[in-house]
């Protein structure tokens, strides 16, 4: 036993004993010194035997524990600990200067930087002592695990939407994520990767915080190296952003990414908090709200009315040189097509307030008039009881109706929108297979409703059909085929079998932008094609897409911009759109027109309605 050990030990006794019975001679300690014979000297506490026997018990217990971390730990666990503080440092530094966008990583200078949000840490940590360093440490490092995993969210969002992930609104998006690997890799497939998603971002918070509590446990055993390392390293970034430092593709070293966007984050929280009380006010004014019926669509009655959504129809379809040469031909070809069977056509651009998916946006955009460009704005719109495109053809008269191929389950918004019926892949008689997300093909989808629907008698109609073939895994795609063989969709089962399967083009970009276009033309064939074979004097088509494709098709510089075309026979119809300056033929030029999506609604309700202020005759019921 060591001297100091043994000291102590008489010390504890000296302290803990009472005073002795008569026979003991007393001293101020309380203790009697009982003097052996050999050279050595021991002191022995007058305490009863087990109060002794307690104490050297305890002595042993911190004896040991003296001796253990006395003792110098062995090499393997020293390299084991420096490996386990150097992982801490490396997973900590790489959170803090991890960008949110995919195409970042390939820029040399996001990976030369100084993230000041490590020192101040660090040095917070250094002010803390015992268990409120350890509690902090677990909150920043959870804290920090978390913005991780919001950034990982974040460039799937860009790569896809082209906006960052909403924390509050976006959660909804899980489903139609599960929907779409679902069509693409199989329903085990999906949901083995989504339990592998929610796994891995629960790794990666919890490993964030193992690595802050290592970090803050290192820390307090060097106090002084650590201090000297956190204010170094203020330094340095304190000149690196006085001095605006820059070594590669203008990325400042000084980096205080990580709190910035953690700000930003909790501002657009808030700000989509205030965008609700600024949307509630919006949604009351609406100049047609109190029109009469009479007063509606007059430019319209008699007429079959269709509004068709092409799934992802983006303006990069016409002008992308990548893109663009089947697409245009497509446009051209039918544009003289149509024009020989009797139809005109003109065509101009709009905003749309997404990109790359979210498609409901864009069609509540349009047909109620107001700016729908996130959930929280959806859900409060179909909650409202704002009039849309649909409850205004409804008003005036019209049967109203939605065609929707791509769902698969109830969809309590048709109400909202004001539908007398809504048809969807469950109604509509298809016993053919999936096409990726689209269940069924589009040519089906027309067909259908042509033997359903418009063929037989029926009162003016308003449609609202999106077209899903163009969806995106954008394989396999359906071949166009003779309408009379289109059937039941049973012949697509051979069709499906010999289309390209996901797998075959997701590998390499250039095919996925490749059978993009094709999507695209196969959608616009289809459209054109059924004009000219089941048109009448009474048919006024309006076509449009919802967005533009993902990143992966056309960049990441491309506008949010998609074409609409109007196509009817009736010549009257197209002349009361003179005044919108629209290019004619279906496909339009580069400098027509470009509205915001949410005007459409009430520029097609003030073209088409009474001309010349005439609102007061009563007008016939729609036939």
């Amino acid at each position: 036993m060591s001297v100091s050990i043994r000291e102590a030990l008489a010390a504890r006794f000296r302290r803990s004993a009472p005073e002795a019975g008569p026979a003991a001679e007393p001293s101020q300690t309380g203790t009697t010194e009982v003097s052996s014979e050999p050279a050595g000297t021991t002191e022995v506490s007058s305490e009863p035997a087990g109060t002794v026997e307690v104490s050297v018990e305890k002595a042993d217990a911190e004896e040991a524990d003296a001796e253990e971390a006395a003792a110098p730990p062995s090499r393997l666990r020293r390299i084991a600990g420096r490996a386990l503080t150097t992982g801490a440092i490396v997973l900590v530094f790489a959170a803090l200067i991890l960008p949110n966008v995919l195409t970042r990583f390939a820029k040399p200078g996001t990976y030369f930087r100084v993230p000041i949000e490590g020192f101040v840490a660090v040095g917070l940590l250094l002010l803390l002592r015992g268990r409120w360093r350890r509690t902090v440490a677990g909150v920043l490092g959870a804290g920090l695990g978390l913005l991780t995993v919001e950034k990982c969210l974040d460039m799937g969002f860009y790569a896809v939407l082209v906006r960052p992930f909403d924390p509050v609104l976006d959660w909804v998006l899980l489903d139609d994520a599960r929907e779409f690997l679902k069509g693409s890799v199989g329903g085990a497939g999906a949901t083995g990767a989504l339990i592998g998603v929610i796994v891995l971002a629960l790794a990666v918070v919890a490993l964030m915080t193992l690595a802050a509590l290592r970090i803050a446990k290192v820390a307090a055993q060097h106090r002084r190296a650590t201090a000297r390392t956190a204010l170094a390293g203020t330094a340095v970034w304190v000149v690196c952003m006085v001095l605006g430092v820059q070594l590669f593709n203008n990325i400042p070293v000084a980096a205080r990414s990580s709190a910035l966007y953690a700000w930003d984050r909790a501002h657009s929280v808030k700000a989509g908090f205030n965008d609700e009380k600024k949307f509630a006010r919006e949604v009351r004014v609406d100049a047609f709200s109190a029109t009469p019926a009479d007063q509606l669509l007059t430019g319209l009655r008699g007429k079959d009315v269709m509004v068709t959504f092409v799934e992802s129809y983006g303006r990069s379809a016409i002008e992308d040189p990548k893109l663009n040469p089947g697409t245009v031909k497509v446009l051209d070809e039918g544009s003289a097509t149509l024009a020989k069977a009797g139809y005109a056509a003109k065509s101009g651009w709009l905003g749309s307030p997404t990109f790359g998916g979210g498609s409901w946006l864009a069609h509540s955009t349009l047909l109620s008039g107001l700016w729908i460009n996130n959930q929280k704005r959806y859900r409060n719109l179909t909650s409202s009881d704002r009039l849309t495109l649909t409850s205004l053809f409804k008003k005036a008269g019209f049967d109203t109706m939605s065609v929707m191929p791509g769902t698969t389950r109830a969809w309590p918004e048709g109400d909202f929108y004001g539908y007398d019926r809504v048809y969807d892949s469950r109604n509509t008689g298809y016993v053919g297979p999936n096409f990726g997300w689209g269940p069924l093909p589009d040519q089906y989808t027309l067909s259908w409703f042509e033997k359903n629907v418009h063929a037989p008698a029926h009162a003016p109609l308003f449609v609202e059909m999106p077209l899903v073939s163009s969806h995106t895994p954008w394989a396999p795609i359906p071949t166009f085929i003779d309408w009379k063989d289109v059937g039941d969709g049973a012949v697509y089962d051979q069709i499906k079998a010999d289309a390209k399967k996901p797998g075959s083009i997701w590998k390499d970009p250039a095919k996925v932008q490749r059978e993009y276009s094709r999507s695209i033309q196969y959608t616009l064939t289809t459209i054109i094609s059924y004009l000219e074979k089941f048109g009448d004097e009474n048919t006024v088509m309006v076509f449009l897409g919802d967005h533009q494709p993902a990143p992966i098709v056309v960049g990441d510089g491309a506008t949010h911009e998609v074409p609409i075309t109007i196509v009817a026979k009736d010549k009257a119809v197209l002349d009361r759109v003179a005044g919108w300056n629209w290019t004619d033929g279906l496909r339009p030029a580069a400098d027509a027109p470009v509205w915001p999506m949410n005007q459409f609604r009430d520029k097609f309700l003030t073209t088409f309605g009474p001309k010349n202020g005439d609102v007061s005759r009563a007008l016939p019921v729609p036939r």
